[in-house]
C-alpha cells in the first residue's frame, strides 16, 4: 500500500492549488495522510479526490477540521503500526512532543507536522517521520511530503522535495 504523507498546507493562504509534484503522487496512492494545518476543509474535498483521506487537525485549523478530524490517530497499516499528531505544543522540540504524545503505544512509526521541516529519525526503534510542507516552506530550501510504502514484511519511508510549487 502507497501511502502519500502530506501537512502543514496552509491553503489557499500560501497556495491556490496542490502542487503539480504533488499531484503526480496522488494520482498513485492508496491513501493519503495529513498532518495538520489543512486551513480549510476545501483541502479535504481535493485530495478525497484521489483516495480516501485521514488526518489530524492542527494548532492553526478551524473547529470544522478539529471536529472532523481529532488530534491524534492510529492505524495499522499491512501490520505497521502508524500514529498520527500534529506535534504543536509548548516545551520540547516538536519530534519529542510527538513522540511523548504516543509514549504508551509504543508504534513503529510516528507522523506529525506543525515544524514544516522535513525530518526522517529513529528514536529507540520508532521511526518519527515530518513530512515537511509541500506548500509553504518557511526557511527551507525545498517544499516535501513523504511517501509510506506498507507490505506484510514491512516499511518504507522517504521524503519528495521540489523547488517550485508550479
Amino acid at each position: 500500500m502507497k501511502s502519500v504523507i502530506l501537512g502543514d498546507t496552509h491553503m489557499p493562504r500560501m497556495a491556490k492549488a496542490l502542487p503539480p509534484m504533488l499531484i503526480a503522487e496522488l494520482k498513485t496512492a492508496d491513501r493519503i495522510i495529513h498532518t495538520g494545518d489543512w486551513q480549510t476543509m476545501e483541502v479535504y474535498n481535493e485530495l478525497k479526490n484521489f483516495a480516501p483521506v485521514d488526518g489530524v487537525y492542527g494548532n492553526a485549523d478551524s473547529q470544522e477540521i478539529r471536529d472532523r478530524f481529532g488530534r491524534e490517530k492510529c492505524f495499522d497499516f499491512d501490520g505497521t503500526a502508524v500514529s498520527l499528531v500534529h506535534g504543536d505544543g509548548k516545551g520540547k522540540t516538536t519530534p519529542l512532543r510527538a513522540l511523548e504524545t504516543f509514549r504508551d503505544e509504543q508504534p513503529d512509526i510516528i507522523l506529525f507536522g506543525h515544524s514544516h521541516i522535513p525530518y526522517h529519525g529513529k528514536h529507540g526503534e520508532i521511526v518519527l517521520f515530518n513530512p515537511g510542507s509541500p506548500t509553504d516552506k518557511r526557511r527551507q530550501p525545498e517544499y516535501s511530503f513523504g511517501i509510506l510504502e506498507t507490505t506484510e514484511s514491512g516499511f518504507s519511508l522517504r521524503h519528495v522535495f521540489y523547488t517550485s510549487k508550479m
